[in-house]
């Protein structure tokens, strides 16, 4: 095995829950989400399609592993429910674990500097430092904007735009990122977040950016493959840092 890459085991649903929890409240603390909207979500089943997400119009802050809806994709009756999803959310995440294998962890939100790289009229995130550059060919770019993703023709449009990334910039709307696991759709987020921000900061200074060769920007893409340790060593640390000394009530 390589260094920084990690043998994982198999989480059960508790441990999910518990570290969903802890994503969402981490997310609110570094301003990623968007009032009571934005939703996260995990599949607890082997083929996807049984999956936990955060419950309609609650605070990601306030969100604990037992508040988590456990959602099966093929129930279209789930947002009718008294307790149910909020529509939106429902239509990404069902069509997203329904559609996309690789999508065990789903994770929509309104960064602030990924939302505002994704209202330039050239949303491309330039390889521009070793950050951008990580995701080099891993992000998928939507410019066909059509309206709050409310009705499962739109949803499945978002799924489909994904092809074979873990990525999705959405023009004019905000971003979403798939993973295997909960703390590498973390990590994906996190650093997608510091990547758009030195981007748009390069932007800003009004000078010309140095932006790296095809060549050069896959070489340091591939460098990042060998650290998904990271992911996870970052994920523990910041529930240690954030929660579990001033607020562990996420794990209720």
């Amino acid at each position: 095995m390589k260094p920084g890459v990690v043998a994982i085991s198999c989480p059960s649903e508790r441990e999910l829950r518990v570290d969903l929890a802890a994503a969402l409240r981490l997310a609110a603390k570094f301003d990623w989400h968007e009032s009571v909207g934005n939703h996260f979500s995990c599949a607890v089943s082997p083929d996807g399609k049984t999956f936990l997400l955060n419950p309609k119009w609650k605070h990601f802050l306030l969100v604990k592993a037992s508040d988590l809806l456990l959602l099966d994709a093929e129930d279209a009756e789930s947002p009718q429910s008294p307790n149910g999803p909020d529509a939106t959310a429902w239509c990404i995440h069902s069509a997203l674990h329904s559609k996309l294998s690789s999508a065990r962890v789903v994770f929509h939100a309104h960064p602030p500097y990924c939302t505002a790289l994704a209202s330039l009229r050239d949303p491309v995130l330039k390889s521009v430092d070793q950050i951008t550059a990580r995701f080099n060919g891993l992000v998928g770019i939507d410019l066909e904007f059509g309206g709050m993703a409310d009705d499962p023709g739109e949803a499945l449009r978002l799924a489909n735009a994904f092809g074979t990334r873990p990525i999705l910039l959405m023009g004019n709307h905000g971003v979403t990122v798939t993973a295997q696991s909960i703390p590498e759709a973390f990590e994906h987020l996190y650093l997608l977040e510091r990547a758009a921000k030195n981007l748009m900061l390069a932007y800003a200074s009004g000078q010309p950016i140095s932006v790296m060769s095809p060549e050069i920007a896959r070489k340091t893409a591939e460098s990042w493959q060998d650290y998904t340790g990271m992911a996870y060593a970052h994920f523990e640390q910041l529930k240690q840092i954030f929660l579990d000394k001033d607020d562990p009530s996420y794990m209720e």
